[in-house]
């Protein structure tokens, strides 16, 4: 009896957090993250859902191009949705090979929302550069991207990247932070936007998408 109780319990968490999305009275803007690891997505009826803007993937590390970036982009625009690209940052690729890949994917567009690049530790990547080298390798890749870009960067840090190279510290950009479920706490990191959920399903995406939502 029991654990047939802790099952339904486990269960209607599980069915209330795919669903679940922040206040829209304290997070009016809200939308995804998405790669072609979601597969093909339905634009149309994704921005039908309430996804007011899409942040693409273009790249990852210094050799991955996503193949899915050129029609994303062009979807997501056509559907009337704000649009961004992403590149993954790798400690396994020079900065300047990882900007070579992203400024040959993404266009110029003074339409898009700035460029992010994401700061995680990745599971095939063992290096593990110290502090300072981090630090100048970022620098020269913000430098590069934002030159193309024509607007600042913002960064996609997770917390344990950030805990081990202090980049909200050591790097003077926009922060989006990842938090399920919890907004971070700013007062003791400035932030603009926030990963509000990993696990959240909504029409036009296969599977569960990375929901994001803006501090207003």
């Amino acid at each position: 009896m029991v654990c047939a109780v802790l099952g339904l319990l486990a269960l209607g968490g599980w069915l209330y957090a795919r669903d679940w999305a922040p206040s829209r009275e304290e997070f009016p803007t809200q939308g995804v993250s998405v790669s072609s690891a979601d597969g093909t997505i339905e634009w149309g009826t994704l921005a039908a859902q309430g996804a007011d803007f899409a942040y693409i993937r273009a790249a990852s590390g210094g050799h991955f191009r996503d193949p899915a970036f050129e029609a994303n982009w062009a979807a997501a625009r056509a559907a009337g949705m704000r649009y961004g690209a992403v590149l993954e940052f790798s400690l396994c690729a020079k900065a300047s090979d990882q900007a070579t890949g992203f400024m040959t994917m993404v266009p110029r567009d003074n339409a898009a929302l700035p460029p992010v690049i994401r700061l995680a530790f990745e599971p095939g990547c063992r290096a593990r550069l110290g502090q300072d080298a981090v630090l100048s390798e970022l620098n020269t890749l913000i430098n590069l991207i934002e030159s193309h870009a024509g607007t600042s960067v913002v960064l996609n840090v997770s917390d344990d990247f950030d805990a081990q190279y202090g980049i909200a510290s050591g790097i003077n950009r926009t922060l989006w932070l990842d938090r399920n479920f919890f907004p971070p706490d700013s007062e003791k990191r400035k932030w603009v936007m926030w990963t509000a959920s990993d696990m959240r399903h909504i029409d036009g995406i296969e599977g569960p998408v990375r929901w994001d939502a803006m501090a207003r």
